[in-house]
C-alpha cells in the first residue's frame, strides 16, 4: 500500500519559476471511477507556467482563483497503485498514461502519486518509455483535436465562435509555425500520416531534425519569412500566435483556415478580405484519442522528441529552462517513487 505521504511540487502564490516548492504532502484519497497512479514521469506545458504565474495574459475576469497551495501539472504516466469502486478494465500494476482534468483545475500531477479518472487514462504502449508517454500527452491530444478528431463541442472560452475542424486529406498543403515545439512537431508529423504536404517553420537549427520527421519544406524564420515566400496554402497551424499571427493571412488560398494554437489576434474585416477562417479550441482530456495517439507511437508511426528531462524536486529549474524558449520537443519531469 502506498504511503500517507508522498512528495509534490505545489504553489502557495502565483510568481516566478522560484515559487515552486518541493514538499511533504498527503496521499490523495480515491472517488469512485479513479485509480491511484504512482507517477514515473510529468510532462511539462505551457498551461502550467501560465497556471503558475496566475494566467496574466487573460483578463482579470478569467484568471483563475487557485486553492492554495496548489499542485501544479496535467500530464502523466506511471503504474496503477489503487483502484477505487467503479473501475473496470484496470488493475494493480497497469502502466498507464494520461491528461488529467484539463481545462478543469486540480489534476495535481506534480507529485509521486496521483488520483486519476480512469476514463482519462489508456494503457502505456509497450516500447514506450514513461517518459516518451507523459511528454506526449497533451501535446499529442492538441495536435489530434485540431487535425485529426475534434472530439468535443465545448466552446473555446476565448473565442465566441464556434472552432471549425478542417479535414487533412491527400494533396493538401498544411504549414506548421514553431514546428520544433511541443504541439508543432507532432502536428507535422500528424499532417504527414494523413497525405498532406508539409511546410515547417522554425529556427534553421531545426532543420534536420523536421526533415527527418517528414517536413517536404524547411523555412528559417530567421532568414526569411513564410508570408514573402508561400502561397496558396491549405491549412497553418500557428504555435506561436500572439499580435503576429495575422501575418500568415496572405500565405493562404481562399477557403483556407489558420489555427492560432495560442493567443491571435485579427481583424474580422482583414480575415473576411482575405476569404479565410480563423478558428480555434481548446484541448480537453480524451482518454480513447490517447488510445489512438499511444498505438501510432508504437507502431512507430509518431515519434516524440524530448528536449530535457529534471527531476521533479528541480521543476523550478525546468520551468525556466522552458520559459526561455526554442525547445525542441518535450520537456519531462522524472518522478523519483518509493
Amino acid at each position: 500500500m502506498p504511503a500517507k505521504t508522498m512528495k509534490a511540487v505545489q504553489i502557495h502564490q502565483f510568481g516566478e519559476p522560484s515559487v515552486l516548492r518541493y514538499e511533504d504532502v498527503a496521499v490523495p484519497e480515491l472517488q469512485p471511477g479513479e485509480v491511484l497512479v504512482r507517477v514515473h514521469a510529468d510532462g511539462l506545458n505551457p498551461p502550467d507556467w501560465y497556471l503558475r504565474e496566475g494566467m496574466s495574459m487573460l483578463p482579470p475576469e478569467m484568471r483563475p482563483q487557485l486553492p492554495f497551495p496548489y499542485i501544479l501539472g496535467t500530464d502523466v504516466s506511471g503504474v496503477i497503485a489503487a483502484v477505487a469502486e467503479g473501475v473496470a478494465g484496470f488493475v494493480i500494476g497497469d502502466e498507464v498514461f494520461g491528461m488529467l482534468r484539463f481545462p478543469s483545475l486540480g489534476s495535481s500531477a506534480y507529485a509521486e502519486y496521483v488520483a486519476a479518472p480512469v476514463s482519462e487514462l489508456d494503457r502505456k504502449p509497450a516500447g514506450v518509455s514513461h517518459e516518451q508517454a507523459a511528454a506526449v500527452a497533451m501535446s499529442g491530444l492538441t495536435a489530434w483535436q485540431y487535425l485529426i478528431e475534434l472530439g468535443h463541442d465545448h466552446p473555446n472560452p476565448i473565442q465566441a465562435e464556434k472552432h471549425v475542424p478542417v479535414p487533412i486529406t491527400p494533396g493538401m498543403t498544411v504549414m506548421v509555425n514553431g514546428a520544433a515545439g511541443g504541439v508543432g512537431h507532432l502536428a507535422l508529423q500528424l499532417a504527414k500520416w494523413k497525405g498532406a504536404r508539409t511546410i515547417a517553420v522554425a529556427s534553421g537549427r531545426h532543420e534536420a531534425f523536421l526533415r527527418d520527421l517528414g517536413a517536404d519544406e524547411f523555412i528559417d524564420y530567421t532568414k526569411e519569412s513564410a508570408e514573402d515566400v508561400v502561397r496558396d496554402v491549405d491549412l497553418v497551424v500557428d504555435n506561436v500566435g500572439g499580435p503576429t499571427s495575422r501575418r500568415f493571412l496572405p500565405t493562404l488560398k481562399r477557403g483556407g483556415a489558420l489555427f492560432p494554437v495560442f493567443l491571435g489576434q485579427f481583424d474580422p474585416e482583414e480575415v473576411a478580405m482575405f476569404g479565410v477562417t480563423v478558428s480555434a479550441t481548446q484541448v480537453r482530456t480524451n482518454g480513447a484519442q490517447l488510445g489512438q495517439i499511444g498505438r501510432l507511437l508504437q507502431a512507430g508511426a509518431l515519434r516524440i522528441a524530448i528536449d530535457s528531462t529534471f527531476p521533479l524536486q528541480e521543476a523550478a529549474a525546468a520551468h525556466l529552462h522552458a520559459e526561455n524558449g526554442h525547445l525542441q520537443g518535450k520537456i519531462v519531469l522524472k518522478v523519483v517513487t518509493p
